[in-house]
């Protein structure tokens, strides 16, 4: 595609110096794709050009597209409205297109300015609760723009860092050592992260019992939630943990291996990966030893009850606490000692965080602190902020246990899937196995399709029902325009009709050809984007705008009923380059297709 911009561009400036004795100044010469509602396919802003040619925007525009009919082979055609003037290209540029993207060998990198060492943090769950359906937008954004970078050309590192102490984890472990007369998984016949969860919610059960309690005895709310007895015992707790009492760390550690292993079933079921895990355990007395490195240094201080703090006031910030009073550690510590971990292993030019939108303070707090350490890498740090998922009832309550769950509402979607595909007849004989991992398939397609393709800083609302129709903007509606390709290319097998041939000879195209052309021709331009704004956003807009050009294409063009051979054999060559892009653009979604439907 650039090619082809460039040698309309050479000609707009040889037709500039041919009618108006000067090029078109480089600022003002770029293309931009026409409009739907209009003739062509590259469109001049003349608006610009009126000072330098001394002429109105409609007859420059009217001046230059008469010298191109006449001089370029390139252009078969234009028109102008108002200050635009649009140029429809000559069949024999697309058809020379296509060859060129047929001859492009698979996973050539697109070309892009960015960092070429990249660290993208995501997942990032608490071991005190189950992954919900904020935890999908999070690992879906966070593999997504892994692989959007790797098809760059970047060397990407997925990594994990697991929040696996703390305050909430010790919540757990508490309610679970008063309440849960020794169940595990197995008794219970649930996953062990769902047991962990559980025991989360029961401890703020009785801890908002315990603060009622004392509210009724006189005591200010805000005293009374510091004061709760449960709540003292849980910082009591984590003391005991940070100084490795024995009991403590027992428990934390089955604990904890019942959700590893939870955790592990439901990355393998949503098709996420990692290539390292982190936890905040193994980083945060790193963390505190930068503390200290702070405070040697002045840019850290201590206050008269013992914490530690760092004034970040001069960069628009607050004073924000590093230490509590007591010497255990809060959430940055930990940060500070995971950003030089993954410093040290990966060397990277960016490190991404795949983080919530009410963290957003946090990070700015992070790199900065980072920055008074004078560590190289804090530069180095980006916020892959997101929007909240909210559903028809409200915002999620994890601590309430009004949370979507993530097995559940995958299942949920997978069912859905089942009943828009048999409402449709979308099945093609397959057996029960195949069927399952169809239904599979399509829902969770359907899933990451429609958490994916609106911008990460938008807040959204999910809407299970809308996410799985076979039709619209939609992960079924692409899949499903693969698969009838996946037809197409049997049928075309069976009957002896190559894809293979060289189709220099035609001459002609369709317009929905050249339209498919023109959109395949656009995969680096939309990788480039997508890896610069991280948002696989637009990523999904090019594939379902291909599922779409195709479904014109299939409706306005006879395949196996065309008379001349040649152009039979190349239509079914389209047909398979468009289905290898809409494969290759829904797996940057971490998205599969199905060969049959």
């Amino acid at each position: 595609m650039q090619d082809l911009e460039q040698t309309l561009k050479n000609a707009l400036n040889s037709a500039a110096l041919a009618v108006f004795e000067q090029e078109i100044p480089a600022a003002s010469l770029g293309l931009q794709p026409t409009r739907k509602d209009f003739a062509g396919s590259f469109t001049l802003v003349t608006f610009p050009l009126t000072k330098a040619f001394g002429r109105g925007p409609e007859q420059i525009g009217q001046a230059l597209g008469e010298w191109l009919l006449a001089h370029a082979p390139a252009v078969r055609g234009y028109n102008v409205v108002k200050g635009f003037l649009n140029l429809e290209i000559a069949d024999a540029e697309w058809l020379r297109l296509f060859q060129t993207l047929r001859a492009r060998p698979a996973g050539t990198p697109v070309p892009f300015a960015g960092p070429k060492k990249v660290v993208v943090e995501y997942s990032s769950p608490n071991t005190n609760k189950p992954l919900h359906l904020g935890h999908l937008r999070n690992n879906f954004l966070g593999y997504s723009v892994a692989e959007i970078l790797k098809a760059t050309g970047a060397k990407v590192a997925k990594v994990n860092l697991v929040n696996d102490r703390g305050i909430h984890i010790c919540k757990s472990m508490l309610a679970y050592q008063r309440f849960g007369h020794g169940e595990t998984p197995a008794s219970a016949g649930i996953k062990g992260d769902h047991l962990a969860g559980k025991y989360y919610v029961l401890f703020e059960r009785h801890l908002r019992e315990e603060i009622r309690q004392l509210e009724a005895e006189g005591v200010a709310p805000e005293v009374a939630k510091k004061k709760a007895p449960l709540m003292l015992d849980a910082q009591r707790m984590l003391q005991a943990w940070e100084a490795g009492e024995a009991d403590v760390l027992a428990l934390w550690q089955q604990m904890n291996g019942w959700v590893y292993e939870g955790f592990h079933e439901t990355y393998a079921h949503i098709g996420v990966d990692f290539d390292k895990f982190y936890y905040e355990s193994g980083t945060y007395l790193l963390g505190k030893e930068r503390v200290e490195e702070g405070l040697a240094k002045g840019v850290f201080f201590k206050k008269e009850n013992g914490s530690v703090w760092v004034d970040l006031t001069a960069e628009g910030l607050d004073e924000k606490l590093l230490l509590r009073a007591d010497g255990t550690s809060v959430y940055i510590t930990q940060d500070l000692g995971t950003a030089e971990l993954k410093f040290q292993d990966y060397d990277y030019d960016a490190s991404i965080y795949v983080i919530a939108d009410e963290q957003n303070y946090h990070m700015q707090v992070l790199r900065a602190t980072l920055a008074k350490l004078g560590k190289p890498y804090a530069a180095a740090i980006e916020h892959l902020s997101y929007g909240m998922v909210d559903l028809p009832s409200g915002k999620m309550k994890s601590r309430e246990g009004t949370v979507v769950d993530a097995d559940e509402l995958v299942r949920e979607v997978e069912a859905a899937a089942q009943t828009a595909t048999l409402e449709k007849g979308k099945t093609e004989g397959l057996s029960e196995q195949e069927l399952t991992q169809l239904y599979h398939t399509l829902g969770l397609g359907a899933l990451k399709y429609y958490l994916l393709k609106v911008d990460p800083k938008k807040r959204m609302l999910f809407n299970p029902e809308e996410s799985v129709r076979l039709e619209g903007d939609t992960g079924p509606f692409v899949q499903y325009s693969y698969a009838r390709i996946a037809a197409i290319r049997r049928r075309a097998l069976e009957q002896g009709v190559s894809e293979s041939l060289d189709f220099s000879a035609l001459t002609e195209l369709h317009p929905t050809e050249a339209e498919l052309i023109q959109l395949l021709a656009g995969y680096d331009a939309v990788v480039a984007e997508a890896a610069r704004a991280l948002s696989p956003a637009g990523v999904a807009q090019y594939a379902y705008e291909l599922a779409r050009g195709y479904n014109r294409f299939y409706t306005e063009v006879s395949i196996f009923n065309e008379p001349d051979a040649l152009k039979q054999s190349f239509r079914v060559a389209l047909s398979a380059q468009t289905a290898q892009a809409i494969k290759t653009s829904l797996g940057l979604l971490g998205i599969e297709v199905p060969e049959r439907m």
